[in-house]
């Protein structure tokens, strides 16, 4: 009986990470560039209650009994589908359409991953005018240095092409090409970057190595839209569904912790 309330108290702790997941998805029902993610299961250990032997009459038993010991979280993972393009007002406001991630170089010096791309102009302390995410952290281009204003250039004038080149555009309306373009960078397995803050993503070593589009071969190039962020990719109604079936799963491992308590209670109370 005892192993009944240990098994359906996993299956409750398991469908409170599930609610956990869930709850953060729909807050960021409204981040740029976030990915939804998903929590998966995995069966416990099985106990051998009786092995595939031969019965008491000499009957071969084609198989044998095992209790399976509950369930655990075995991985949150996020799901990396391109998400809704949003027009926006600012010339700083970029998406990108395919599998490619804006680098951005943290306080740290590290280089950080993101799908966000709402930038700004900042100017930095040299005097130079730099395109940073909200936090400050300079964008990178394919070089790793920083996108930045030319002297005596206004940043109104800045023009980004789709494949992610930058230039400006003169008084005359003449367009001056630069020798940079966006890094945009690409991973095996993007669902092994590490997720943190800020909608920033780092490297790890089950994500792979960084792969920049252009450089690396066998790439497909991903397209850089200016005037667009790229909307959450979270489906409201599906998380609705995921957090009823939540519930009910959680009930119903519940109703069982219940049931075998009050099965208990009556083994107890029998008197000889």
């Amino acid at each position: 009986m005892m192993r009944a309330l240990y098994t359906a108290a996993t299956g409750m702790i398991a469908e409170q990470t599930n609610l956990d997941t869930i709850s953060h998805n729909l807050s960021n029902v409204n981040t740029t560039g976030y990915k939804a993610e998903r929590t998966e299961f995995k069966s416990l250990l099985y106990q051998t209650l009786q092995t595939r032997t031969t019965t008491a009459n000499g009957e071969r038993k084609p198989v044998g009994a095992q209790v399976g010991l509950g369930t655990r979280v075995a991985a949150v993972t996020s799901i990396f589908r391109q998400g809704p393009m949003l027009e926006s007002e600012l010339d700083t406001d970029f998406a990108i359409s395919g599998a490619g991630f804006f680098a951005v170089r943290g306080i740290d010096g590290e280089t950080y991953y993101t799908r966000n791309g709402s930038f700004s102009w900042s100017i930095m302390a040299d005097g130079s005018t730099v395109l940073t995410d909200h936090e400050g952290c300079p964008v990178l281009d394919r070089n790793g240095g920083l996108i930045q204003v030319p002297d005596g250039v206004s940043s109104e004038r800045m023009y980004f092409g789709e494949n992610g080149d930058i230039g400006y555009m003169t008084p005359e309306g003449n367009y001056v090409p630069l020798n940079q373009s966006f890094a945009i960078y690409q991973f095996n397995n993007p669902a092994g970057l590490e997720k943190l803050s800020s909608s920033r993503l780092q490297e790890t070593e089950a994500s792979g190595a960084p792969m920049l589009e252009g450089v690396d071969a066998g790439l497909a190039l991903s397209t850089v839209h200016q005037n667009y962020l790229e909307g959450s990719g979270v489906q409201v109604a599906d998380e609705m569904v995921n957090m009823i079936i939540a519930q009910r799963a959680y009930e119903l491992n519940s109703k069982a912790i219940q049931t075998s308590d009050s099965m208990l209670e009556t083994a107890n109370n029998l008197k000889r």
